[in-house]
Protein backbone atom coordinates (compact mmCIF):
# COMPACT_ATOMS: atom_id res chain seq x y z
CA UNK A 1 0.00 0.00 0.00
CA UNK A 2 1.58 3.25 -1.29
CA UNK A 3 1.50 6.26 1.18
CA UNK A 4 1.29 9.71 0.46
CA UNK A 5 3.02 12.83 1.57
CA UNK A 6 0.45 15.25 1.57
CA UNK A 7 3.18 18.16 1.46
CA UNK A 8 3.72 17.62 -1.82
CA UNK A 9 0.19 17.47 -3.02
CA UNK A 10 0.29 19.76 -6.56
CA UNK A 11 0.38 23.57 -5.53
CA UNK A 12 -3.04 24.06 -8.25
CA UNK A 13 -4.79 21.23 -5.64
CA UNK A 14 -3.83 23.03 -2.55
CA UNK A 15 -5.02 26.23 -3.83
CA UNK A 16 -8.36 24.52 -4.98
CA UNK A 17 -8.94 23.60 -1.08
CA UNK A 18 -7.88 26.87 0.20
CA UNK A 19 -10.74 28.87 -1.58
CA UNK A 20 -13.16 26.70 -0.18
CA UNK A 21 -12.15 26.67 3.04
CA UNK A 22 -15.28 28.29 4.81
CA UNK A 23 -14.04 29.95 7.99
CA UNK A 24 -10.61 31.69 9.00
CA UNK A 25 -9.62 29.35 11.60
CA UNK A 26 -9.84 26.61 9.24
CA UNK A 27 -7.70 28.63 6.77
CA UNK A 28 -4.81 29.53 9.71
CA UNK A 29 -4.73 25.92 10.17
CA UNK A 30 -4.23 24.87 6.71
CA UNK A 31 -1.61 27.50 6.65
CA UNK A 32 -0.10 25.96 9.78
CA UNK A 33 0.41 22.40 7.90
CA UNK A 34 3.52 23.07 5.91
CA UNK A 35 5.63 25.54 3.71
CA UNK A 36 3.48 24.33 0.56
CA UNK A 37 0.28 24.71 2.36
CA UNK A 38 0.97 28.61 3.59
CA UNK A 39 2.62 29.19 0.01
CA UNK A 40 -1.16 28.07 -1.25
CA UNK A 41 -2.87 30.06 0.82
CA UNK A 42 -1.65 34.13 0.56
CA UNK A 43 -2.79 35.95 3.32
CA UNK A 44 -5.45 37.94 0.80
CA UNK A 45 -8.92 35.92 2.47
CA UNK A 46 -11.65 37.93 0.52
CA UNK A 47 -13.64 34.49 0.13
CA UNK A 48 -13.81 34.36 3.72
CA UNK A 49 -16.87 35.74 5.63
CA UNK A 50 -15.92 38.88 8.15
CA UNK A 51 -14.32 37.11 10.95
CA UNK A 52 -16.23 38.29 14.53
CA UNK A 53 -13.88 39.96 17.22
CA UNK A 54 -12.32 37.70 19.30
CA UNK A 55 -11.42 38.27 22.64
CA UNK A 56 -7.69 37.67 23.88
CA UNK A 57 -7.11 35.85 27.15
CA UNK A 58 -4.85 36.60 29.73
CA UNK A 59 -2.13 33.28 29.75
CA UNK A 60 -0.32 31.19 32.48
CA UNK A 61 2.84 31.53 33.04
CA UNK A 62 4.33 28.42 31.35
CA UNK A 63 2.73 28.72 28.19
CA UNK A 64 4.03 30.53 24.70
CA UNK A 65 0.36 30.30 23.04
CA UNK A 66 -2.42 32.46 23.74
CA UNK A 67 -5.96 32.06 23.78
CA UNK A 68 -8.52 33.59 21.63
CA UNK A 69 -12.24 33.60 22.15
CA UNK A 70 -14.85 34.03 19.82
CA UNK A 71 -18.14 34.97 22.03
CA UNK A 72 -20.56 35.00 18.77
CA UNK A 73 -19.54 30.87 18.55
CA UNK A 74 -18.16 30.01 21.72
CA UNK A 75 -14.92 28.84 20.02
CA UNK A 76 -11.51 28.79 21.63
CA UNK A 77 -8.31 29.17 19.56
CA UNK A 78 -5.13 29.33 20.85
CA UNK A 79 -1.93 30.72 18.56
CA UNK A 80 1.63 30.22 19.36
CA UNK A 81 2.66 33.47 20.79
CA UNK A 82 5.93 33.77 22.23
CA UNK A 83 6.17 37.52 21.62
CA UNK A 84 2.82 38.20 23.67
CA UNK A 85 4.78 36.97 26.86
CA UNK A 86 4.33 37.85 30.60
CA UNK A 87 7.47 40.14 30.52
CA UNK A 88 5.78 42.41 27.65
CA UNK A 89 3.11 44.61 28.15
CA UNK A 90 0.38 44.67 25.49
CA UNK A 91 -0.61 48.29 25.63
CA UNK A 92 -3.34 48.43 22.69
CA UNK A 93 -4.72 46.93 19.71
CA UNK A 94 -5.68 48.28 16.38
CA UNK A 95 -6.68 46.88 13.23
CA UNK A 96 -5.86 43.27 13.81
CA UNK A 97 -2.38 44.21 15.26
CA UNK A 98 -1.17 44.29 18.86
CA UNK A 99 0.64 46.71 20.50
CA UNK A 100 3.24 45.46 22.66
CA UNK A 101 5.53 46.90 25.70
CA UNK A 102 9.32 45.09 26.56
CA UNK A 103 10.89 45.81 29.67
CA UNK A 104 13.70 47.28 27.28
CA UNK A 105 12.90 50.32 25.65
CA UNK A 106 11.44 48.19 22.46
CA UNK A 107 7.43 48.93 21.59
CA UNK A 108 6.34 46.85 18.04
CA UNK A 109 3.06 45.95 16.84
CA UNK A 110 2.41 42.61 15.61
CA UNK A 111 -0.16 40.38 13.90
CA UNK A 112 -1.38 37.50 16.36
CA UNK A 113 -2.27 35.46 13.29
CA UNK A 114 0.91 36.16 11.07
CA UNK A 115 3.30 37.19 13.46
CA UNK A 116 4.25 39.57 11.40
CA UNK A 117 6.17 42.68 13.14
CA UNK A 118 6.37 46.36 12.67
CA UNK A 119 8.82 48.06 15.11
CA UNK A 120 7.62 51.69 16.76
CA UNK A 121 10.14 54.35 18.09
CA UNK A 122 11.12 53.25 21.47
CA UNK A 123 9.90 54.34 25.09
CA UNK A 124 13.38 55.85 25.10
CA UNK A 125 12.31 58.15 22.39
CA UNK A 126 10.01 60.47 23.96
CA UNK A 127 10.69 63.52 24.48
CA UNK A 128 10.37 64.01 27.98
CA UNK A 129 12.90 60.99 28.24
CA UNK A 130 16.17 62.87 29.05
CA UNK A 131 18.48 59.93 29.72
CA UNK A 132 18.24 56.08 29.57
CA UNK A 133 20.91 54.09 30.77
CA UNK A 134 20.71 50.06 31.17
CA UNK A 135 22.67 49.97 33.75
CA UNK A 136 21.47 51.94 36.39
CA UNK A 137 19.75 49.49 38.31
CA UNK A 138 16.32 50.89 39.04
CA UNK A 139 16.69 54.36 37.68
CA UNK A 140 16.89 53.19 34.18
CA UNK A 141 15.01 56.32 32.93
CA UNK A 142 15.50 59.81 33.69
CA UNK A 143 12.48 61.63 32.68
CA UNK A 144 11.72 65.76 33.12
CA UNK A 145 7.49 67.01 33.78
CA UNK A 146 6.23 69.90 31.77
CA UNK A 147 7.43 71.81 35.42
CA UNK A 148 10.93 71.16 34.18
CA UNK A 149 11.02 68.86 37.16
CA UNK A 150 13.57 66.10 37.43
CA UNK A 151 12.19 62.25 38.24
CA UNK A 152 13.48 58.15 37.31
CA UNK A 153 11.63 55.51 36.41
CA UNK A 154 13.05 51.98 36.63
CA UNK A 155 12.51 49.05 33.28
CA UNK A 156 8.90 47.87 34.70
CA UNK A 157 7.40 50.98 35.85
CA UNK A 158 8.19 52.52 32.26
CA UNK A 159 6.48 49.41 30.98
CA UNK A 160 3.42 49.39 32.91
CA UNK A 161 2.22 52.87 33.72
CA UNK A 162 4.38 55.56 31.09
CA UNK A 163 1.88 54.70 28.24
CA UNK A 164 -1.95 54.25 29.14
CA UNK A 165 -2.95 53.37 25.24
CA UNK A 166 -1.46 52.98 21.73
CA UNK A 167 -3.40 53.32 18.70
CA UNK A 168 -2.58 53.35 14.48
CA UNK A 169 -4.23 55.15 12.00
CA UNK A 170 -4.30 52.84 9.70
CA UNK A 171 -3.75 48.54 8.95
CA UNK A 172 -0.09 48.83 8.30
CA UNK A 173 -0.63 46.27 5.52
CA UNK A 174 -2.79 48.04 3.75
CA UNK A 175 -1.21 51.77 4.43
CA UNK A 176 2.61 52.19 4.05
CA UNK A 177 2.70 55.37 6.12
CA UNK A 178 0.51 55.48 9.13
CA UNK A 179 0.74 57.15 12.93
CA UNK A 180 0.85 55.84 15.87
CA UNK A 181 -0.45 57.68 18.88
CA UNK A 182 0.27 57.12 22.68
CA UNK A 183 -2.26 58.36 25.62
CA UNK A 184 0.82 58.96 28.60
CA UNK A 185 -0.33 58.13 32.52
CA UNK A 186 1.57 60.51 34.65
CA UNK A 187 0.95 64.28 33.16
CA UNK A 188 -2.04 63.30 30.02
CA UNK A 189 -0.01 64.26 27.43
CA UNK A 190 -0.67 62.82 23.95
CA UNK A 191 2.17 61.66 21.56
CA UNK A 192 2.70 60.20 17.43
CA UNK A 193 5.02 59.10 15.09
CA UNK A 194 4.85 58.72 11.78
CA UNK A 195 6.38 54.89 10.30
CA UNK A 196 9.69 54.81 9.95
CA UNK A 197 9.83 57.58 12.64
CA UNK A 198 12.98 57.38 15.17
CA UNK A 199 11.33 59.53 18.05
CA UNK A 200 7.89 60.46 19.21
CA UNK A 201 6.85 64.34 19.57
CA UNK A 202 4.53 65.21 21.66
CA UNK A 203 1.53 67.38 21.19
CA UNK A 204 1.48 69.66 23.85
CA UNK A 205 -1.87 71.78 22.66
CA UNK A 206 -3.73 68.29 23.54
CA UNK A 207 -2.49 68.15 26.77
CA UNK A 208 -5.21 66.62 29.23
CA UNK A 209 -7.28 64.81 26.28
CA UNK A 210 -6.27 61.99 27.98
CA UNK A 211 -9.52 59.53 28.09
CA UNK A 212 -9.38 58.15 25.14
CA UNK A 213 -7.92 58.65 21.22
CA UNK A 214 -9.16 57.25 17.97
CA UNK A 215 -8.22 58.00 14.23
CA UNK A 216 -11.07 59.62 12.62
CA UNK A 217 -11.50 61.68 9.13
CA UNK A 218 -8.08 62.14 8.46
CA UNK A 219 -7.06 63.30 12.04
CA UNK A 220 -6.90 61.81 15.83
CA UNK A 221 -9.64 62.96 18.32
CA UNK A 222 -9.09 62.69 22.20
CA UNK A 223 -11.80 63.37 24.76
CA UNK A 224 -11.23 64.44 27.95
CA UNK A 225 -13.18 63.59 31.28
CA UNK A 226 -16.00 65.87 30.58
CA UNK A 227 -16.49 65.11 27.17
CA UNK A 228 -14.29 68.38 25.35
CA UNK A 229 -12.69 67.16 21.89
CA UNK A 230 -9.16 67.66 20.77
CA UNK A 231 -8.91 67.42 16.54
CA UNK A 232 -5.13 67.09 15.82
CA UNK A 233 -3.83 67.06 12.49
CA UNK A 234 -0.37 65.72 12.31
CA UNK A 235 0.09 65.53 8.78
CA UNK A 236 2.36 68.08 8.76
CA UNK A 237 4.48 66.44 11.13
CA UNK A 238 6.24 69.34 12.05
CA UNK A 239 3.54 71.46 13.50
CA UNK A 240 0.21 69.91 14.25
CA UNK A 241 -3.05 71.68 13.72
CA UNK A 242 -5.15 71.15 17.14
CA UNK A 243 -8.85 72.59 17.24
CA UNK A 244 -11.15 72.04 20.16
CA UNK A 245 -14.79 71.36 20.59
CA UNK A 246 -15.46 72.28 23.98
CA UNK A 247 -18.77 71.03 25.75
CA UNK A 248 -20.42 72.15 28.80
CA UNK A 249 -20.49 69.94 31.48
CA UNK A 250 -23.24 67.09 30.63
CA UNK A 251 -21.24 64.18 30.37
CA UNK A 252 -21.04 61.68 33.49
CA UNK A 253 -19.22 58.18 34.61
CA UNK A 254 -16.13 57.15 35.30
CA UNK A 255 -14.66 56.40 31.54
CA UNK A 256 -15.32 57.96 28.51
CA UNK A 257 -14.64 56.04 24.75
CA UNK A 258 -14.49 57.67 21.36
CA UNK A 259 -16.36 55.09 19.26
CA UNK A 260 -16.10 55.88 15.10
CA UNK A 261 -19.72 54.05 13.78
CA UNK A 262 -19.68 54.25 10.27
CA UNK A 263 -19.10 57.98 10.22
CA UNK A 264 -21.14 58.90 13.60
CA UNK A 265 -18.98 59.76 16.33
CA UNK A 266 -19.98 58.43 19.55
CA UNK A 267 -18.95 58.99 22.83
CA UNK A 268 -19.11 56.26 25.50
CA UNK A 269 -19.34 56.86 29.14
CA UNK A 270 -18.94 54.13 31.13
CA UNK A 271 -20.35 53.86 34.92
CA UNK A 272 -18.13 51.46 37.27
CA UNK A 273 -19.12 50.23 40.91
CA UNK A 274 -16.31 50.38 43.37
CA UNK A 275 -16.69 47.75 46.61
CA UNK A 276 -14.07 45.81 48.68
CA UNK A 277 -13.97 42.12 49.03
CA UNK A 278 -13.77 41.70 52.93
CA UNK A 279 -12.98 38.20 52.47
CA UNK A 280 -9.38 38.65 50.49
CA UNK A 281 -9.24 42.09 51.23
CA UNK A 282 -9.06 43.38 47.79
CA UNK A 283 -10.70 46.09 45.85
CA UNK A 284 -13.31 44.97 43.44
CA UNK A 285 -14.47 47.36 40.76
CA UNK A 286 -18.03 46.21 38.41
CA UNK A 287 -19.26 47.72 34.95
CA UNK A 288 -23.03 48.81 36.14
CA UNK A 289 -23.96 51.12 32.85
CA UNK A 290 -23.18 52.80 29.45
CA UNK A 291 -24.37 56.05 28.48
CA UNK A 292 -24.09 56.79 24.46
CA UNK A 293 -24.17 60.11 22.68
CA UNK A 294 -23.90 61.61 19.71
CA UNK A 295 -22.04 64.14 18.14
CA UNK A 296 -24.04 67.12 17.07
CA UNK A 297 -21.67 68.30 14.19
CA UNK A 298 -23.38 71.54 13.57
CA UNK A 299 -24.63 72.72 17.23
CA UNK A 300 -21.22 71.38 18.36
CA UNK A 301 -22.94 69.24 20.94
CA UNK A 302 -23.19 65.55 22.14
CA UNK A 303 -26.94 64.14 21.73
CA UNK A 304 -27.56 61.38 24.09
CA UNK A 305 -28.59 58.37 21.90
CA UNK A 306 -30.88 55.46 23.09
CA UNK A 307 -30.39 52.62 20.83
CA UNK A 308 -27.43 51.66 18.66
CA UNK A 309 -30.04 49.55 16.34
CA UNK A 310 -27.63 46.81 14.13
CA UNK A 311 -24.08 48.84 15.50
CA UNK A 312 -22.26 46.67 18.09
CA UNK A 313 -19.77 48.39 19.89
CA UNK A 314 -16.51 47.17 21.15
CA UNK A 315 -14.74 49.23 24.18
CA UNK A 316 -11.90 48.50 26.29
CA UNK A 317 -8.16 48.74 26.13
CA UNK A 318 -8.62 48.23 21.94
CA UNK A 319 -8.65 51.53 19.47
CA UNK A 320 -12.59 51.51 20.00
CA UNK A 321 -14.39 50.10 16.93
CA UNK A 322 -18.40 49.18 15.93
CA UNK A 323 -19.54 46.89 13.75
CA UNK A 324 -22.78 45.73 12.39
CA UNK A 325 -24.56 43.01 14.15
CA UNK A 326 -26.81 42.30 10.46
CA UNK A 327 -22.72 41.00 8.79
CA UNK A 328 -22.49 38.04 11.36
CA UNK A 329 -25.52 35.51 11.57
CA UNK A 330 -27.03 34.98 15.51
CA UNK A 331 -25.25 38.62 16.32
CA UNK A 332 -27.51 40.91 18.21
CA UNK A 333 -27.55 44.90 17.54
CA UNK A 334 -27.74 47.45 20.35
CA UNK A 335 -25.37 45.87 22.21
CA UNK A 336 -21.32 47.18 24.28
CA UNK A 337 -18.75 44.75 24.33
CA UNK A 338 -16.45 45.65 27.12
CA UNK A 339 -13.30 44.56 29.09
CA UNK A 340 -11.44 46.09 31.91
CA UNK A 341 -9.01 48.90 31.28
CA UNK A 342 -9.54 50.56 34.44
CA UNK A 343 -7.06 49.15 36.64
CA UNK A 344 -4.00 51.00 37.38
CA UNK A 345 -0.28 49.85 36.37
CA UNK A 346 -0.22 46.47 37.83
CA UNK A 347 0.20 44.20 34.98
CA UNK A 348 2.25 41.03 37.11
CA UNK A 349 -0.17 40.95 39.92
CA UNK A 350 -4.34 42.04 39.21
CA UNK A 351 -6.44 40.70 42.24
CA UNK A 352 -9.82 39.32 41.54
CA UNK A 353 -11.87 38.26 38.33
CA UNK A 354 -11.90 40.41 35.26
CA UNK A 355 -15.03 42.78 34.27
CA UNK A 356 -15.71 41.78 30.99
CA UNK A 357 -18.97 41.22 29.58
CA UNK A 358 -20.97 42.75 26.90
CA UNK A 359 -23.87 45.13 27.78
CA UNK A 360 -27.56 45.26 26.66
CA UNK A 361 -28.55 49.13 26.06
CA UNK A 362 -32.10 48.61 25.51
CA UNK A 363 -32.94 46.91 29.40
CA UNK A 364 -29.05 47.68 30.84
CA UNK A 365 -28.41 43.79 31.10
CA UNK A 366 -24.87 42.31 31.37
CA UNK A 367 -24.13 39.15 29.93
CA UNK A 368 -20.56 38.11 31.88
CA UNK A 369 -18.21 36.46 29.65
CA UNK A 370 -15.63 33.79 30.99
CA UNK A 371 -12.19 34.91 30.95
CA UNK A 372 -9.84 32.85 32.70
CA UNK A 373 -7.12 32.71 34.40
CA UNK A 374 -7.60 35.73 36.72
CA UNK A 375 -4.92 37.54 38.46
CA UNK A 376 -2.78 37.86 34.92
CA UNK A 377 -2.82 40.26 32.31
CA UNK A 378 -6.11 41.77 31.03
CA UNK A 379 -8.29 40.56 28.08
CA UNK A 380 -8.16 42.60 25.02
CA UNK A 381 -10.34 42.94 21.71
CA UNK A 382 -8.65 41.78 18.45
CA UNK A 383 -10.13 42.09 15.23
CA UNK A 384 -8.82 38.74 13.56
CA UNK A 385 -7.01 39.63 10.20
CA UNK A 386 -4.34 37.77 7.76
CA UNK A 387 -3.63 41.15 6.62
Amino acid sequence: MSTVDWSDLPPELLQTIATNLQTLADYIRFRAVCQNWLAAAPITTRHLPREFPWLMLPLSRSSNRRGFFNPLTKNLHRLILPEASHSRRRAGSSHGWLILIDESPSIFLINPLTRGKITLPPLSSFPNVTRFDFYSVGREYTLRSPENEVYYCNLRGMRDSFIKKVIVSHNPRHESEFFAFAILNRYENLAYCKSGDSSWKIIDQARRYSEDVIYFSGAVYAVDKIGSIAICDVNDCDQPTVKFINMVQQIGGDMQYLVDAMGDLLLVSRYIEFGIDIEHYIEVCKTVKFCVFRLNWSAREWESVTSLKDKVLFLGGNSSFAVLASDYPGCEGNRIYYTDDYSGGNYDGIAGDHDVGVYNLADGSVEVLPCYPQNSHWPIWVTPSLC
